[in-house]
């Protein structure tokens, strides 16, 4: 299992406005993207030996579609947000050898209970393909007393225990992410410092992605690796004025010394200077858009085959009546 770490105080302390009110902005897509993108550094980063576990060299296989085929939405889930991801990582010792590493992150706490939930795909997937399985549930919520660990039911002299490894943000220490050289640790840091930090203004939430970036740019990690850390370091949460993403940019370009260039971003950039910042953000946003209802609609198709009711397809995927007849 996971050790607990105590939390510190922030190393710097940043100035808040105590009438101030932030909706913050922790899209879904970003935590499956950047689990996706830094995969090979959380193996390592929970795992010392990962190197002679795994076949770091080979492919990852994210298993998106089969486990929205296992593990259809649920009722009870609406209005708790659930990140899950299903991969196939082979062994070290090559061959067919593999096992599936199962993750989920959770926003908040839910009406069903994570333990059981955290069975049930355990068993799921074990009875699907019958290889070893090993399980995160990746905690971001912020009530201090909620870190479940273990799931157990008895009866009649039936005893069942299932543990799994767990590690909530809030209870992470600062100072040891900070020294951590591993990237994923400015991950950790980016989701800790938003849950300690949640009513910032927009200059002081600008200084901790800063302080972020710097982080970032310490470790030295390759610059596609950077460019995608950036963009989850970027959007996790939003500042209030969009305008100050474009002076966060600007600062960035300073630090970096167009050394670690922001790919697309930067580009995106200085379109919005010579074309019309707000225009461009608004293709931005409808090309966002976009992608979520293509994701919407490949998920709604696989409900359909598997017979679900179109008005829980429509209730799940927020597509139309007229965009899934459609389909």
């Amino acid at each position: 299992m996971l050790e607990e770490l105590t939390v510190e105080e922030p190393i710097v302390e940043l100035k808040r406005d105590p009438n101030y009110k932030k909706q913050p902005k922790r899209d879904d897509e970003l935590w499956k993207g950047i689990l996706e993108d830094v995969f090979e550094d959380f193996l390592r980063f929970f795992f010392p030996d990962a190197d002679e576990i795994f076949n770091m060299e080979g492919k990852f296989s994210f298993m998106d579609k089969e486990f929205n085929r296992l593990f259809p939405p649920e009722e009870n889930g609406v209005g708790v947000r659930y990140v899950d991801k299903l991969v196939k990582v082979h062994l070290k010792a090559g061959g067919s050898r593999f096992i599936l590493v199962h993750i989920e992150v959770q926003g908040q706490k839910g009406v069903e209970d994570l333990g059981s939930r955290m069975f049930r795909y355990f068993y799921r997937a074990k009875d699907k393909h019958n290889v070893s399985i090993t399980a995160f549930a990746i905690l971001i919520d912020e009530i201090k007393s909620y870190h479940p660990k273990v799931y157990r039911e008895e009866y009649l002299g039936t005893k069942l225990s299932y543990e799994f490894n767990t590690y909530k943000f809030l209870d992470q220490d600062e100072q040891e992410l900070r020294e951590n050289p591993n990237p994923f640790a400015v991950v950790a840091l980016v989701a800790l410092l938003a849950l300690k930090n949640k009513n910032v203004d927009d200059e002081a939430l600008k200084q901790i992605k800063l302080d972020l970036t710097k982080e970032l740019i310490k470790r030295k990690v390759s610059k596609s690796k950077h460019i995608k850390i950036m963009d989850f370091l970027a959007y996790y949460v939003n500042f209030q004025n969009p305008e100050m993403m474009i002076k966060f940019e600007e600062e960035v370009e300073q630090l970096t010394g167009r050394t670690t260039p922001m790919g697309v971003r930067e580009i995106l950039l200085d379109r919005a200077k010579n074309e019309g910042r707000q225009e461009e953000r608004a293709k931005a946003e409808d090309e966002k858009r976009e992608l979520a209802r293509e994701v919407g609609r490949e998920i709604a198709r696989e409900m359909l085959a598997d017979g679900t009711p179109i008005d829980q397809v429509i209730k799940y995927t927020r597509l139309s009546k007229e965009e899934i007849e459609e389909l």
